[in-house]
């Protein structure tokens, strides 16, 4: 089911950005853009875990940089049945965390540095088995692809605005210079959220929780820990891509600086419900 996902979401941007390349460039500009879709697809699927990384400006760490998270971590991949996937750190001081990667074997657990200092270990720890979970599961290759393209989007949407505003592509017909076309690429923007929405299910969240309770046999942790993540995210804002934002265990625009639009991008489910789930599980 999440191959699928990945499949249709590496179809639609090709089918996008021929379009796009056809519009502005005719039959070459579609030749054009045909190369450069299966150039990204191919780049998406084994090096967005890296564009991620980039978005969060995170690093990698070795065992030597955080001995105690890496023990933690060591810990409940075997409990996950996991392999031991690699630890990055984001220097924001957010708490808060995600998981990328093509599969279990080429997984990233990344933390922030905020989540190290902030949280006790009871609730770390479940903030990892979520990350964990996400990786059984494989759902952050879908949520990796998803905010690739997002980003890729967005970029296509800011390349045609300014085309059009220095005078048009001298595409066919001279549509490139036509205001109701540079109105509509101004909306791919948002419509990359959207996409980001359609792919990134609310039940992954549900199903990473559940999993992380019974990684850890302590809902309670967890819980406590989504809490305290999504009241510091209101007050300490985290300077990410919201492309990526989705990848987070809590949505870390929540902040009080939040971009315009960054609502687009919900989505997480509410806390609330997620806390509630949680005190109902029998472990």
């Amino acid at each position: 089911m999440q191959m699928a996902k990945v499949f249709a979401l590496m179809t639609g941007l090709t089918v996008l950005l021929v379009g796009f390349g056809s519009y502005f460039g005719g039959s070459n500009g579609a030749v054009l853009f045909l190369i450069i879709a299966g150039a990204m697809n191919f780049g998406m699927y084994w090096y967005s875990d890296r564009a991620v990384l980039r978005m969060y400006r995170a690093k990698i760490l070795g065992p030597q940089d955080a001995p105690d998270l890496y023990k933690m971590v060591e810990r409940l991949s075997e409990r996950a049945n996991v392999p031991v996937p690699t630890l990055a750190l984001a220097p924001s001081e957010q708490p808060n965390a995600f998981a990328t990667g093509r599969n279990p074997a080429n997984a990233v657990v990344c933390v922030t540095a905020g989540i190290v200092k902030m949280l006790p270990p009871r609730e770390l720890e479940g903030v990892v088995a979520h990350e964990l979970a996400h990786i059984k599961h494989r759902h952050m290759l879908v949520g990796t692809v998803a905010a690739t393209i997002a980003g890729a989007i967005a970029m296509l949407a800011s390349i045609a605005r300014w085309g059009m505003l220095l005078g048009g592509y001298g595409g066919r017909d001279n549509r490139g210079e036509n205001p109701l076309v540079m109105i509509l690429m101004l909306i791919v923007a948002p419509i990359a959220a959207v996409i980001v929405q359609m792919a990134i299910s609310r039940q992954n969240e549900f199903q990473a929780d559940a999993t992380a309770a019974r990684i850890t046999g302590d809902p309670g942790g967890l819980a406590s820990a989504l809490r305290h993540i999504e009241a510091y995210a209101k007050q300490i804002p985290m300077a990410v891509n919201p492309a990526a934002a989705q990848l987070a265990i809590v949505n870390p625009l929540s902040g009080p600086r939040r971009p315009p639009l960054s609502g687009l991008f919900s989505t997480h489910p509410p806390t609330e419900e997620r806390v509630a789930r949680l005190s109902q599980l029998q472990i």
